[in-house]
């Protein structure tokens, strides 16, 4: 971690702040949408003014594990708890030019992207943060899409 801090500048950014997430969908080749996280997923995403980043996704209502244990969960607790959660951290850079933000991923609950580097279009619309995700953590031939809401 301490490489991380010994690499960030200083980087204030019209994205510097808090934001509350308002969508994720999975858009399909139809057009059709899959709400992955349920109809009022729950989140937060930060960008500090270093260049730093923290998000986190979760379905609303999942389930309890009936031991109140994370170790002693079953396979089904198990599966329902990654399922409906999604969160990384790391770095961040913009593009203005290309309306680009590239994640550079530390660590994440998908540890396919950890150490990665994805890129995301994007666009602001007043409060509202939205980019499309073009190979989701679900896979397949669909092209995922988050809005954020900044908190004020």
């Amino acid at each position: 971690m301490s490489s991380l801090l010994v690499s960030a500048q200083k980087k204030e950014t019209k994205l510097t702040g808090t934001y509350a997430l308002v969508a994720v969908d999975n858009i399909l080749a139809d057009g059709g949408r899959v709400h992955l996280y349920g109809e009022a997923p729950q989140g937060l995403l930060i960008f500090d003014g270093q260049g730093h980043y923290a998000l986190q996704i979760f379905s609303r209502g999942r389930q309890k594990f009936a031991a109140n244990d994370k170790s002693k969960g079953t396979d089904e607790e198990n599966r329902v708890a990654v399922k409906g959660s999604n969160a990384h951290f790391g770095t961040y850079a913009i593009d203005e030019a290309n309306g680009t933000i590239t994640f550079n991923i530390q660590d994440a609950s998908f540890p396919n992207w950890e150490g990665t580097q994805q890129k995301r279009p994007f666009t602001i619309i007043g409060n509202i943060f939205k980019y499309t995700v073009p190979a989701p953590t679900t896979g397949g031939a669909v092209t995922g899409e988050v809005v954020w809401r900044k908190v004020e």
